[in-house]
């Protein structure tokens, strides 16, 4: 039996008949003029191609991501995933379509029995510990709560069941109170499946697992693994014990969103064994499971996939000691989902700069004397273009900066009312990519800067880069290599970008 929910037409946890968090009634006008005459386009990793979004439901789309494993301290690699699927989400809401988000918590793993052992603790108040330091991160980089967050432990009768309908398909079986998908046996049903994901062939496929009692086959891979002494463990017909990582998302996700949902998402490092495993035991069990799959690369640095093995772990309660949590947004969101995001303190800097040469000029429009506070307004098709192709953020970067610096000459003219039309379209387009400046969720105490110094420092040379684009966009030359020449004589050097330019400072 299914949640009342999952066939549609309401999520529980969400009144569509109220504004959408995060998506100004206004945006909501605008893409209900458009849905279903501009198409979305994104790269399914099943398939190798980009294809048209076409949601089983029309006007509604259903998406899974396998979200954390809280066992310590989120990084951000683990955050760029939340960000990229938030923006994702973000745009099919803005585009018209009522969104059931599913986001998951694996809340009992070996690495978390692990780490609780290690530090003395129990597992449960372990997890719990990080699983409110996730939701801390997520909820400062502006991050829209999902519609439904389940946890694993949450959902064993779920499970239960799973386990024996692919039993009594005969592509599962119990061990010494363990229990095995038998890859061979649905690899002969339906050999083009399995491996369809992560392009692997069956025989060089290891599941990685250490504990093998009763295994077939090593490319088997466990649905629910016998209990050990000092473990929890859950009672089920073929005995007490916990469920195997990759069971919990496919009973989770079917529960929630129906045997047949739009997109499965996740990071790139998903694709095998977890990926590979939630579609065999989807389709074993008669499930049409995910009709989209989508996968967020890494962020790396010197080249390496960020990870705790490497050492090169960068917190998100330390990098927002470095630049505000809407900076951190900015970059972590500013690279394409399926590019390598290569992190170092420059290219954070960057960021940071590209996302204050924004904010700056709405938020001088904003303060217009006699003027009403800047709107809500609609994006342009050079946005909404950018968007369409497979969430192509870097292109609708690239248009805001292109408005924001048509905004700046219109300033510099002193024609507001083409000044507040341009800032109107950057909120419209910033508040898809959920950094809108003027939203309430930027104004809180957590985005206070930092330093103050800096933060007058980089006013003020805004102020003059400002006016060296107005000077350079009329072909005055002399006046733009004067701002220029007095800002390198206090240190400031000015780089030229294809998004604007950037400062640094060389004390």
């Amino acid at each position: 039996m299914l949640p009342p929910w999952c066939g549609w037409p309401t999520i529980p946890d969400q009144d569509l008949t109220e504004p959408r968090p995060g998506v100004d009634r206004r945006v909501e006008k605008q893409a209900s003029t458009t849905l279903g005459r501009v198409t979305l386009r994104i790269f399914d990793t099943r398939t190798r191609s980009l294809r048209d979004f076409v949601p089983l439901t029309p006007g509604r789309a259903t998406m899974y991501l396998c979200g954390a494993t809280p066992q310590t301290n989120p990084h951000i690699g683990h955050v760029r995933s939340g960000v990229a699927f938030d923006i994702v989400r973000r745009w099919l809401m803005a585009s018209g379509y009522d969104v059931a988000f599913v986001r998951n918590v694996t809340d009992i793993d070996d690495k978390i029995l692990t780490k609780a052992a290690e530090a003395n603790r129990p597992w449960w108040e372990w997890v719990s510990t990080y699983e409110r330091a996730f939701s801390h991160a997520y909820d400062m980089l502006g991050v829209l709560p999902p519609s439904v967050e389940p946890r694993a432990t949450g959902h064993m009768t779920q499970m239960i069941t799973y386990m024996q309908r692919l039993i009594d398909a005969g592509f599962a079986y119990p061990a010494q109170g363990s229990v095995y998908f038998d890859v061979a046996a649905w690899s002969a049903a339906d050999g083009s499946d399995y491996g369809s994901l992560s392009g692997n062939n069956l025989i060089d496929m290891e599941q990685g697992e250490t504990d093998n009692v009763g295994k077939r086959s090593p490319q088997d891979f466990a649905l629910w693994k016998a209990a050990k002494p000092g473990e929890p463990s859950w009672p089920t017909p073929w005995g007490d014990g916990r469920p195997g990582w990759h069971l919990e998302c496919s009973a989770m996700s079917t529960w929630y969103l129906g045997p047949e949902f739009d997109i499965h998402g996740g990071g790139l490092d998903l694709q095998f064994p977890h990926h590979e495993n939630e579609i065999a035991q989807a389709h074993a069990a008669g499930d049409g499971f995910a009709r989209y799959w989508m996968h967020n690369h890494w962020v790396t640095i010197a080249g390496e996939k960020m990870s705790k093995s490497l050492g090169n772990v960068l917190s998100v309660p330390e990098i927002v000691k470095l630049v505000r949590p809407v900076e951190l947004r900015y970059y972590l969101g500013s690279a394409h989902y399926r590019s390598v995001l290569e992190y170092s303190p420059d290219a954070l800097q960057e960021a940071a700069q590209g996302y204050r040469r924004i904010e700056s000029f709405v938020e001088k429009v904003d303060d217009l004397p006699g003027q009403p506070p800047v709107p809500v307004g609609e994006w342009t098709d050079a946005f909404a273009e950018a968007m369409n192709d497979d969430i192509g953020v870097p292109r609708a970067l690239a248009e805001i900066h292109n408005t924001v610096r048509a905004g700046n000459s219109a300033l510099a003219m002193r024609d507001y009312g083409e000044a507040r039309r341009m800032a109107a379209r950057v909120r419209a387009m910033t508040e898809v990519l959920g950094f809108d400046p003027l939203s309430d969720q930027w104004q809180d105490g957590e985005s206070v800067r930092f330093d103050a110094p800096m933060v007058a420092l980089d006013a003020l040379v805004q102020e003059e880069l400002d006016r060296r684009e107005i000077a350079r966009s009329v072909k005055d030359w002399e006046t733009a290599d004067a701002v220029r020449d007095r800002l390198l004589e206090v240190g400031i050097i000015v780089t030229d970008t294809p998004e604007g330019p950037t400062w640094s400072w060389v004390p």
